[in-house]
């Protein structure tokens, strides 16, 4: 959803949905993108290919009567933040020339307390008005693909619609808090154009369901990073889980596009397609995105299992008798319940952010700052039966804190579709318990270091 960024461009940055958007805060991921001081340049330079030459007219007998109005859509590009597309709305004043797209995707890193209100869920972000061929040739780099739909509007909606696009593109006004699914790049386009219409894409898509959540467009856009797929899915919690409308699919910019396709209007009496004309402006050599969430239960589970019997065999007189082998089962067990835990530790302060999505999180079960502890414990047990002692307890309420998860994951109560975590993590907390159970009933008469604390 970012436009891409002209050459030389400064720090400013767009951003448009990015479902994954929390988890590219916690890899440090960024964007590039227009500057602002770009989007201020408006007029006829840099236009697209397809632009009629503005109309020697001698003035238009309506207001709005020299404007023509087009839904931008941008496909994905490579980066993570690109993967779910772009939107924009185009003004052409055939009349003066002025060929300018609205675009809501925009951010600056110099904005005050820009890392607070990003960690809170309370980033601010902007509109501007773009010159049209500047925005377009960017994609068109990029080979994204530039697809515009031009909208049967009439005059007055059509000057409406602008004056409310200029009146929003002031600095006074231009800033919003951005909320991933509820209020981004294609929500804006989505909800000025249903004020213009009086309502008429609501009345058109919000009672007609999808059978998809925003979880599964996360899934489906994401799967082509497994990284980002896994941190996506971990970070999001069971608000993101519930089936949504078309309305609310319109938060993705390709949706909208290809929704609005099926949207009629009545004009004079007459039933007629709001779309007047499409064309590709820009062409990519991109395969479509995927049509589907792709199922990756049995390659977790499969992980999972892995884990697991590596962990659990670190209890074996066998590991415990090779110092290598239990060497590497303590920095296998001590680096999973790190990382577990640090995830946990995560999802645990996002509780207190505004980051919604991520509320009611029921990978906490598995993914808790227990296993911070848990994983500082496990070198120290090597030292004494009493640090020992205390991995063991640890362990087991981590095991058990995780198979109470499993429980509450097949009741009805629990709506959350995270099967795939529990077949990855509980498998390894079971590991790291057994091998600390089972070295506890062992003997010790040979004197060697626990290596079922691994």
């Amino acid at each position: 959803m970012f436009p891409a960024r002209p050459q030389g461009a400064p720090s400013a940055r767009p951003r448009c949905r990015a479902a994954a958007w929390l988890l590219l805060a916690a890899i440090g991921v960024s964007a590039p993108a227009p500057t602002l001081a770009d989007a201020g340049r408006t007029g006829t330079q840099d236009r697209p290919d397809a632009d009629p030459a503005p109309g020697a007219q001698s003035g238009p007998r309506e207001r709005g009567d020299a404007l023509r109005v087009w839904l931008v859509t941008a496909g994905p590009g490579d980066a993570v933040w690109e993967r779910y597309g772009h939107n924009a709305l185009r003004v052409l004043d055939t009349r003066t020339g002025r060929d300018v797209s609205y675009n809501w995707g925009f951010f600056d890193f110099r904005q005050a307390d820009f890392i607070a209100r990003f960690l809170q869920g309370r980033m601010l972000y902007l509109m501007a008005d773009l010159p049209t061929g500047l925005m377009i040739g960017q994609y068109r780099e990029a080979d994204r693909e530039v697809v515009l739909q031009e909208l049967d509007l009439t005059p007055a909606e059509k000057a409406m619609l602008r004056d409310a696009a200029d009146e929003n593109a002031l600095p006074r006004n231009r800033d919003f808090v951005y909320q991933y699914f509820l209020d981004n790049c294609s929500t804006r386009v989505r909800d000025l154009l249903d004020r213009v219409l009086g309502g008429a894409l609501r009345l058109a898509f919000e009672a007609r369901p999808t059978g998809l959540s925003y979880r599964d467009h996360t899934r489906r856009l994401t799967q082509v990073d497994p990284l980002v797929y896994t941190g996506a899915n971990l970070l999001l919690g069971t608000p993101t889980d519930r089936p949504i409308s078309a309305w609310e699919e319109l938060f993705l910019p390709l949706a909208l596009r290809d929704r609005i396709r099926s949207v009629r209007i009545t004009r004079d009496g007459e039933a007629r397609p709001l779309v007047l004309r499409e064309e590709v402006l820009a062409s990519s050599t991109r395969p479509p995105e995927p049509e589907a969430p792709p199922a990756w239960l049995g390659r977790c589970l499969a992980l999972g299992l892995v884990l697991g019997v590596l962990l659990g065999a670190a209890g074996t007189p066998r590991v415990r008798r090779s110092a290598p082998l239990r060497r590497s089962a303590l920095a296998l067990a001590a680096g999973w319940s790190l990382l577990a835990g640090g995830a946990g530790t995560l999802l645990v302060l996002l509780l207190a952010t505004d980051h919604t999505f991520a509320w009611w999180n029921e990978n906490l079960f598995l993914f808790n700052p227990l296993l911070l502890g848990l994983g500082a414990l496990l070198p120290l047990s090597t030292r004494s039966e009493t640090w020992r002692r205390r991995a063991r307890a640890l362990a087991v309420a981590v095991s058990v804190l995780g198979l109470a998860g499993l429980l509450w994951q097949i009741a009805p109560a629990s709506t959350q579709r995270n099967a795939m975590f529990f077949a990855l993590a509980l498998p390894p907390h079971l590991g790291i318990a057994w091998s600390l159970l089972r070295r506890r009933a062992a003997t010790a008469a040979d004197g060697l270091v626990d290596a079922g604390t691994a």
